[in-house]
């Protein structure tokens, strides 16, 4: 796995790249695919919204935009991650930033494996998806770190 790790208008925070890695690793094992190159971009509100009027023609704030560039059994993407939203997102739902962040990069990983979010019954299965991840992957992770 080649995985590019960026930030763009936004201060440098503390990200456990090997534990993104690790993640991705894991989840593209259990849907049969391999992991080729990625970045993980993390900015600000006002830099994925530019990227969102840009290149989607949306018009409002997100806190995960995925450009899949996934080809055969190879996955490959650029994952831009709003760190404003996550935070916003993390107080909303009462959960801790760096749970809410790895919730995020699960939930655009995903969408790489194939995933949709658009309809009820895909909007369930991914919600099942993450959830399944962050109790197995994460969670044990981020509740060491938050003690």
């Amino acid at each position: 796995m080649n995985l590019v790790v960026q930030f763009e208008d936004v201060a440098l925070v503390v990200i456990h790249e090997d534990l993104v890695e690790l993640l991705f690793l894991r989840i593209s094992s259990d849907y049969n695919l391999s992991v080729g190159a990625m970045s993980v971009v993390f900015c600000s509100d006002d830099y994925i919204l530019k990227v969102n009027q840009t290149y989607l023609n949306h018009d409002y704030f997100t806190d995960i935009i995925t450009f899949d560039y996934s080809e055969g059994g190879f996955i490959s993407g650029d994952l831009i991650v709003s760190l404003d939203t996550v935070l916003s997102n993390a107080v909303l739902y009462d959960t801790v930033f760096e749970a809410e962040l790895f919730r995020v990069l699960v939930h655009g990983f995903l969408h790489l494996c194939g995933l949709g979010d658009k309809g009820f019954d895909e909007i369930e299965v991914m919600r099942e998806r993450e959830s399944f991840y962050m109790k197995t992957c994460i969670n044990p992770f981020v509740s060491r770190e938050t003690n």
